[in-house]
């Protein structure tokens, strides 16, 4: 098994007062040569927006771009006709695909703290789609709950892409054994919040992990923990 820890201390950083960021990998003003991905995961970023603020209508295409909603209501209005607003426990995702533009605003009374994550898409200029779903945490307990998936199904969201995307959450004292198809994939582990145990190594809140040349992972909750599993291709 090979892994490469993300450290929180190394992300960049960007603070527009209205919007905190923080980086795992190149993104925006933050450009580290040494950190451009992991496998085809090209963004991932803890972001922060305050009340009565948010991103104005903007273009994407030909990525894969998620949105876990960790904290606070965020509204979504976009170019193919939606209108709603997400809030704690809803994933949403855009296959960008041949083109669509949108906008994202905090339209609650607190904080929102959403995760940003980009994927590379499998197919390219496919027609666009957005997709979200609601994963309310007292159904998730002591379990590992798939958000997101190549497959197509109403349990969860799809994506235009090899890859899968699972939430957990679970008390102190519980166990999981994690296995995956090894064959060109990858795994990024982002611990949300607590203490967990990943193949005896400790990570702690928004500590993260690589791992690659493997096809299971043993998990130990010495505390309640959330955190957020991917597997990803390594390459096209």
């Amino acid at each position: 098994m090979q892994t490469e820890r993300f450290n929180p201390a190394e992300r960049g950083l960007k603070d527009l007062g209205w919007l905190k960021s923080n980086f795992v990998f190149s993104f925006s003003s933050y450009q580290n040569p040494v950190r451009a991905g992991f496998g085809l995961l090209r963004a991932f970023n803890d972001d922060v927006v305050q009340p009565d603020n948010g991103f104005g209508l903007h273009p994407h295409a030909n990525m894969e771009i998620i949105s876990v909603m960790l904290a606070g209501s965020m509204s979504h209005i976009d170019s193919l006709g939606f209108n709603e607003t997400v809030h704690k426990d809803w994933v949403q995702i855009m296959s960008a695909g041949s083109g669509l533009r949108h906008e994202e605003h905090n339209v609650g009374p607190d904080e929102v703290n959403f995760l940003q994550i980009w994927i590379e898409p499998k197919l390219q200029n496919i027609s666009p789609r957005y997709q979200r779903r609601h994963f309310p945490e007292e159904h998730r307990k002591n379990q590992l709950v798939t958000i997101v998936s190549q497959e197509e199904g109403t349990a969860h969201c799809w994506i235009n892409q090899n890859a899968k995307l699972s939430l957990g959450y679970f008390e102190a004292g519980q166990t999981l054994r994690y296995s995956f198809n090894p064959v060109n994939k990858a795994v990024f582990l982002f611990n949300i919040s607590g203490t967990l145990h990943v193949n005896g190594e400790e990570f702690k809140d928004r500590e993260a992990l690589g791992i690659w040349e493997t096809g299971q992972l043993d998990f130990t909750f010495p505390q309640e923990s959330r955190f957020l599993v991917i597997e990803t291709p390594i390459n096209h």
